[in-house]
């Protein structure tokens, strides 16, 4: 998947113009406000789905944005927001502070190696995935803010490491075993 500078993208009823790229790895969407071949504000969004992870960039004007989509609690406001999501929300913003106050940088470096397989596995839930996010955005986002808003730091840091935890057991552990029974039935694998 080359640079896409918009040249197959095809005209919606609606007048965006809509590009899509995808292989047996990665997918990438492109989505045009007017003809991309003009002057042009653009949402592009891309997919690894071998670490589900993934990133959403908007290009309005001379401004350009990018939103990681790998973090279940990014994910979480996503699906509880919809249409009226930011990413700079209160609730990630105040999440944000306390993570870089006083998260430790292994507990970080845990969560962002372990977050985008959780939210792959939970993708694969289809329409089970809202009530995953809904339960992560009501059980953890919402009751962490809480407490931090309450100075009850404490709390706030042990209920996301449960939810890492938790979260790990039930879906990431699945994706782990999953990633690990195709790996040892590649032939290269079975060769060595």
């Amino acid at each position: 998947m080359g640079k896409d500078n918009g040249s197959s993208a095809k005209e919606t009823p609606g007048g965006t113009y809509i590009n899509v790229n995808s292989n047996d790895n990665k997918g990438h969407v492109n989505i045009y406000d007017r003809d991309p071949r003009g002057n042009h504000d653009s949402i592009h969004i891309n997919v690894d789905y071998n670490t589900g992870k993934g990133s959403i960039t908007e290009k309005d004007g001379d401004s350009k944005t990018t939103k990681d989509t790998s973090c279940y609690l990014t994910s979480a406001c996503m699906k509880h927001f919809q249409e009226t999501f930011d990413d700079s929300c209160y609730e990630l913003r105040v999440l944000r502070w306390f993570r870089d106050t006083f998260v430790s940088q292994e507990d970080i470096a845990h969560y962002y190696q372990t977050a985008p397989v959780i939210v792959a596995a939970i993708d694969k839930y289809g329409e089970g995935a809202n009530t995953a996010y809904d339960y992560i955005y009501e059980n953890v986002v919402r009751v962490c803010v809480e407490a931090i808003e309450n100075g009850n730091y404490n709390f706030a840091y042990e209920r996301y490491k449960s939810s890492i935890l938790a979260l790990e057991e039930q879906f990431a552990r699945k994706e782990y075993q999953s990633r690990l029974v195709k790996a040892i039935k590649t032939p290269a694998l079975r060769t060595v």
